[in-house]
């Protein structure tokens, strides 16, 4: 058996299911949580500004808690660095699940959101260690298919659990989500680097972020991630009140409606898997921003036209999901590629990019202040965001390319 400090390896198959349980238990905390939202308002006597406030300290938790998590799993270790994490999000959960007043609610929130941060550092960064190009693509695509299937099926067993047993039971599930990711940490996972201390000091921590920030190929390949993928953290602040409050949905219709958003990315990496070997990763980026674009459009259209109603704003919401799909596994693998050596940081840099914008965009929602006037002008914008950031990449990967056809001597140095 592998020893838990050193460097071991895992299939494929085994790396994309543990992948995708990683990476999904941010989502799947939000995802459970959002249709209690508006019951949350009734139960705490508070103000819905109040109640998104505990979303937004949760995406601050995750975001930014990210930037720390991922240097840690360079410097101690993937699996260290998960069970630890782990433990705070469990205290969280419990914390949650005891709350008696609005203030306990956004202090355990807040350490939900610190404690799962470590899935998508060390999620993506356990691929990284093992695998690049077409087989880093194939991967991430599963892992984007894992990930699907908890959010789909998360609003529903949110809003059933809500109308069965009110909103604490929904954190006694996150609890139980918890003690399953530190099982399968504890057991099938593998250390994948080998320990470094050196990697954590402030210095080297500095250097490493600095030299992501400084990189235009880095920059561009996550950014187009953000505002794809961002989108869905975003719409999470809103669609509750956009649906429940002004639609009429109830929570548990809310709950079975947001399958059409996540039901249709599981659909869309399920093709994007099939397509795989025949096109690449790469070619089915532009496919993918394309249907962002056309959801963007239709969400603009269909609500300056048309009073919101579930098919009004989910078919254009469902349009945006399926091109995400084709967006990711290509995207993801290109803006890890150069970062072998510190693939934790670079995973760590990349989801802050994601979940910071779609943490962005909810605090221009909340600023806003109208759920659909703010869905109207964010969701579009982050799709503009997404699709001339890939424009950008593209132009990057192509100065690359002819900067590496050229002879040594008449080559310009490369750009950070």
């Amino acid at each position: 058996m592998t020893s838990p400090r050193t460097p071991g390896s895992m299939s494929e198959r085994r790396t994309s299911l543990i992948g995708g349980l990683l990476v999904a238990i941010g989502p799947v905390s939000m995802a459970l949580y959002t249709p209690a939202m508006p019951a949350l308002v009734e139960a705490f006597g508070t103000t819905e500004a109040v109640v998104k406030l505990t979303l937004a300290v949760y995406f601050a938790g995750f975001s930014v808690t990210q930037l720390i998590c991922g240097p840690i799993s360079d410097a101690a270790g993937r699996r260290p660095t998960t069970l630890a994490f782990m433990v705070l999000y469990l205290a969280g959960s419990i914390l949650a699940v005891l709350a008696p007043d609005i203030g306990t609610l956004l202090v355990a929130r807040l350490l939900q959101g610190i404690g799962s941060s470590v899935g998508v550092a060390t999620s993506r960064a356990i691929v990284r260690d093992q695998f690049t190009g077409e087989q880093s693509s194939r991967i991430m695509n599963t892992i984007g298919i894992v990930l699907a299937i908890g959010p789909a099926l998360s609003p529903t067993i949110g809003g059933i659990t809500l109308a069965l047993a009110g909103w604490h039971a929904i954190f006694v599930v996150m609890v139980f989500f918890g003690l399953i990711v530190v099982g399968v940490t504890l057991g099938p996972m593998r250390e994948t680097v080998a320990p470094d201390w050196s990697r954590i000091r402030p210095g080297a921590i500095l250097r490493a972020y600095g030299r992501l920030a400084t990189n235009r190929h880095f920059l561009a390949s996550s950014l187009t991630i953000g505002g794809s993928a961002g989108a869905l953290y975003t719409l999470a602040t809103i669609l509750p009140f956009v649906l429940i409050d002004t639609a009429g949905l109830t929570p548990t219709q809310f709950g079975i409606g947001m399958l059409a958003q996540s039901g249709t990315y599981l659909g869309a990496s399920v093709v994007v898997r099939l397509l795989l070997p025949r096109f690449g990763a790469q070619r089915l980026v532009p496919v993918g921003l394309g249907f962002i674009a056309a959801g963007s459009l239709a969400l603009v259209i269909s609500i300056a036209w048309l009073s919101p109603s579930y098919l009004s704003i989910m078919l254009p919401v469902a349009a945006y999901a399926f091109g995400i799909a084709f967006v990711m596994p290509a995207m993801t693998t290109a803006a890890l590629a150069p970062f072998a050596h510190m693939a934790g940081a670079a995973s760590a840099g990349m989801g802050f990019v994601q979940m910071g914008t779609g943490m962005l965009g909810g605090l221009i929602c909340a600023a806003i202040g109208h759920p659909v006037l703010a869905m109207q002008t964010v969701i579009p914008s982050l799709g503009l965001i997404a699709i001339v950031s890939y424009l950008i990449f593209r132009r990057e990967a192509h100065h690359d390319d002819a900067r590496a056809q050229m002879p040594a001597a008449e080559a310009p140095e490369a750009g950070t």
